[in-house]
């Protein structure tokens, strides 16, 4: 669960510079969105795995 609440925080700290790149054109913004949705990539992938490993280990 700690993961998922660190997913919900990047995405709440990136939706500023998602509206300044998609709504004021900032370019720079735009580079910070790119990063944060790899490390949201990342991380969903961490969560994934993590889900995976739980439920087979109740078997």
């Amino acid at each position: 669960m700690e993961k998922f609440a660190k997913l919900k925080e990047l995405i709440a700290g990136v939706e500023a510079d998602a509206d300044k790149f998609y709504n004021a054109g900032n370019g720079a913004a735009g580079t910070r969105v790119r990063k944060a949705m790899q490390d949201l990539k990342t991380l969903a992938q961490e969560i994934r795995t993590e889900v995976t490993e739980k439920k087979n280990s109740d078997k």
